[in-house]
């Protein structure tokens, strides 16, 4: 979906940035430039960048300790 129409930047290329690297907000809006015009998707575009650094965290929690092995 769009965040930012003034750009054409979508939620999966903010999800991209943040996999290619940004660890931020300002990251993100620096890269893709959005949220540099009117301003209007800034809530949304924090909201999935936020989303998305959760999902990076969990999943490296999730590698770190992997779970359920028993041993033989």
């Amino acid at each position: 979906m769009y965040v930012c129409l003034c750009e054409g930047v979508t939620d999966g290329q903010i999800r991209e940035a943040i996999y290619e690297g940004c660890c931020s907000y300002r990251e993100v809006r620096e890269t893709l430039g959005v949220a540099s015009q009117c301003g209007k998707c800034a809530c949304l575009a924090k909201q999935v960048v936020r989303e998305t650094l959760g999902e990076v965290q969990q999943s490296q929690v999730a590698m770190a300790y992997p779970g359920n092995f028993v041993a033989a």
